[in-house]
């Protein structure tokens, strides 16, 4: 008898499943990705349903007690410094690691140098499902890691590669590159349809975590900046890694987003070089290289990036807006947090801001998700409106409430040993907790703590601003 031909319509930004075509997703309000997908079912045994069917055909499986000798999860640390530290200093045996990231970026740069650098103590298979051998070589050879007893494969069949990979002399660590071309002839769907994704990532993890190997895949990102494919995909992995950065500049992040076996929003920084990746080991000096001196509309933040501190520049232009509504234009920051931030500037300080275009930028293409730049938006709007430079040695931090309260933030020792480290000898802050007042006068730097916005109006000159924004606003 003939297996049944099921017809469903799955959405691929979501995996939610329709009964039939509609060209707009009511899970996640994407317009024109629900694709119909062929699954074959099986026909039901001798009448019964299928759950009927499968009662008491399983094996029993082991059930231990909680308390007992468990050997740690060892760690296979690649050299790469910035790596490690995303990972949570190396990578796990029976772990699987999804990495994701805009095309051209440098995701099969970076796993390539990886395993490159892994297979000088390891056995590192890189099958990949979009290049042919000789161009993994020749990648191989533009970053002088061509001598490396790396296993080179090209396949986009599940099943050939799990026959591969499922044996007694199984290898250390597989990089599939990418999870999107890989397919199962057991559904009818194309490669990279959710369905496709789910089941091939399903089939490669099981055999990781049976054999214990290291898994690596590499995921592509659609225009709204998640991985391809159902978010179930995140769900499957022990690790959830980002490469970000922007065309137009050399810096690269790996951002960590989940993490079995490590911190999550960890971040490693790299520089995109002819020769590949090379890493940062002072982020902080790398995005204030190209600072100019005392601008207005320029300040310093000085934040934190998993675990590791990083000050970064942040400029604001307060101009003149021809337009009957202004435009609010914001680079490397949430747009709902600037408009609070000038809401809260008009309304508790008597700034100005409603007929003037505001631009917002984070110099070199990080972007800066805490709460703790409040404090330094709002001091480079205000310095770009008055026309009035911030110090050029002063760093600003601390998160602004809607009364325009300048609130505490965490890690504040940190930070400012970090601009300490780099030469900076002020800094304008929130009022220390009574934790860390003990530690605030072993700085070497001079802390200004303001409790309020009009603290910060205060550090420009009270009746300046308000002259200056003014004149500004009806001129």
């Amino acid at each position: 008898m003939m297996a049944k031909v099921k017809n469903r319509f799955v959405c691929q930004s979501c995996g939610s499943v329709h009964p039939r075509w509609v060209g707009h997703c009511d899970e996640c309000d994407a317009w024109n990705s629900i694709v119909e997908e062929i699954l074959p079912e099986s026909a039901p045994v001798g009448g019964k349903s299928r759950s009927q069917s499968f009662s008491g055909t399983g094996n029993p499986i082991k059930v231990v007690n909680l308390l007992g000798n468990s050997k740690g999860a060892p760690r296979r640390k690649t050299g790469i410094e910035e790596f490690d530290r995303v990972i949570g200093n190396g990578l796990v045996d029976g772990s699987a690691l999804l990495i994701g990231g805009d095309p051209g970026i440098g995701k099969s740069t970076l796993l390539l140098q990886v395993t490159a650098a892994l297979a000088q103590k390891t056995r590192c298979i890189y099958i990949s499902g979009e290049e042919a051998v000789d161009q993994i070589r020749l990648r191989a050879a533009r970053l002088d890691v061509a001598a490396e007893p790396v296993e080179l494969a090209t396949a986009t069949n599940v099943a050939n590669i799990l026959a591969t990979l499922d044996i007694d002399d199984r290898p250390d660590v597989v990089v599939i590159d990418s999870i999107q071309t890989m397919y199962t002839a057991s559904l009818g769907s194309a490669p990279g349809t959710v369905a496709q994704i789910r089941a091939s990532a399903q089939e490669l993890i099981r055999l990781a975590k049976r054999r214990g190997f290291a898994l690596l895949l590499v995921g592509h990102v659609t225009k709204e900046g998640a991985i391809a494919g159902p978010r179930v995909l995140e769900h499957m992995v022990d690790t959830v890694l980002y490469f970000e950065g922007e065309r137009g500049h050399q810096f690269r992040l790996l951002r960590s987003v989940k993490n079995r076996f490590g911190a999550t929003d960890e971040i490693g920084v790299f520089e995109m070089t002819d020769r590949g990746l090379s890493e940062v080991s002072n982020p902080s000096a790398l995005f204030l290289a190209d600072r100019q001196g005392e601008v207005s509309g320029a300040s310093v933040f000085a934040g934190i990036e998993g675990s590791r501190p990083m000050l970064v520049e942040i400029q604001a232009l307060v101009a003149p807006s021809p337009l009957a509504t202004p435009r609010r234009a914001v680079v490397g920051w949430d747009s709902a947090r600037l408009s609070m931030i000038l809401a809260v500037l008009e309304a508790r300080c008597g700034l100005l801001f409603g007929g003037n275009d505001v631009y917002l930028n984070v110099v070199g293409g990080l972007r800066i998700s805490e709460p703790a730049a409040d404090l330094a938006v709002a001091a480079a709007l205000i310095s770009s409106l008055i026309g009035e430079p911030m110090p050029e040695n002063m760093i600003v931090f601390g998160e602004i409430g809607l009364s325009g309260e300048v609130r505490p933030v965490n890690q504040a020792e940190a930070r400012i040993r970090e601009a300490t480290k780099l030469g900076f000898t002020a800094a304008l802050t929130p009022a220390f907790s009574e934790l860390g007042k003990k530690n605030k006068t072993d700085q070497r730097l001079k802390v200004t703590e303001i409790r309020h916005l009009s603290g910060l109006i205060h550090e420009f000159g009270d009746d300046a601003v308000k002259n200056k924004s003014l004149g500004k606003q009806h001129g």
